[in-house]
């Protein structure tokens, strides 16, 4: 498997941490966001929207994060990242969406350059996201969590939650507001499949 994308995209990060977690090789080709490489003609030809990730896997272009993280548990079910129960899994992919479709998509490179661009200040645009969603998951981890954020073992809420508390310090979100979440964050970072997904050891990290 081939995956490309660029070290500090939240997008590209939960999903080193899925294929970390379920223990399989991968290799990185890195695409420079700052640089425009999205844009390239060669990156275009592998995903037309001109975002990361791609993954390159069984002969396909597989696209978007979310498709690529439940690819990998249908595809690699052990260890599992859903549980085994229809309303365990719904629950699961309703934490993650709480980030993948109420937090992320405000604060990535391109709507971050946007609002910038119309005067914006990027940190309060992106904080103010980041808190209302953090609260609301701090209440879903209390209700359903047993050390992690669902459950006793890392699950896809986990893959997303972890990169997204990396970009809330990135925009100086003070994380300690939300227990639980900072104590997920702790136990990720003693976590081999976490630590190997961080962006700093990235081969293409500054």
């Amino acid at each position: 498997m081939i995956l490309h994308g660029y070290w500090r995209s939240g997008t590209s990060y939960r999903t080193r941490i899925a294929l970390n977690l379920k223990g399989l090789s991968y290799e990185q080709l890195p695409v420079d966001l700052r640089a425009g490489d999205q844009r390239s003609e060669v990156f275009l030809a592998l995903n037309p929207q001109g975002l990361v990730p791609a993954l390159e896997a069984d002969g396909q272009i597989l696209t978007q994060s979310p498709a690529i993280l439940e690819w990998l548990e249908e595809r690699f079910p052990d260890p599992p990242l859903l549980p085994g129960d229809a309303t365990g899994r719904a629950q699961v992919r309703a934490m993650a969406a709480v980030i993948g479709c109420d937090i992320h998509p405000l604060n990535n490179l391109r709507v971050l350059k946007a609002v910038q661009a119309l005067g914006g200040v990027t940190n309060d645009w992106a904080a103010g996201w980041i808190r209302p969603g953090f609260d609301a998951l701090e209440s879903l981890v209390e209700r359903h969590g047993v050390g992690w954020s669902y459950g006793d073992t890392p699950t896809l809420v986990d893959c997303y939650l972890i990169p997204q508390i990396y970009s809330a310090r990135r925009f100086e979100v003070d994380v300690s507001a939300w227990p639980r979440l900072a104590d997920i964050e702790a136990r990720a970072s003693q976590h081999p499949a976490f630590q190997a997904a961080h962006p700093d050891v990235q081969p293409d990290a500054d």
